[in-house]
């Protein structure tokens, strides 16, 4: 999700900032679970993926707005 970041200002982050752990923590989980639906290891409907999908994306837009406010 943050490529070209160095890994150490995003861990920091997590460290750091309750929210952006919490949302970065979401973000991965949803992550795996839409991948595991698009194998077909994770059955579920597509209503539910779709909303699967909406979240994560508003989880790495809210990520990456955490990210861009602070100094680098």
């Amino acid at each position: 999700m943050f490529e070209g970041q160095p890994q150490a200002e995003i861990e920091a982050l997590i460290k750091a900032d309750p929210e952006f752990k919490q949302l970065y923590q979401r973000h991965r989980e949803l992550d795996k679970k839409v991948t595991d639906a698009e194998l077909g290891v994770l059955p579920i409907d597509d209503n539910l993926l779709g909303q699967m999908k909406r979240e994560k994306l508003h989880a790495k837009e809210r990520l990456l707005r955490i990210y861009d406010a602070k100094p680098h």
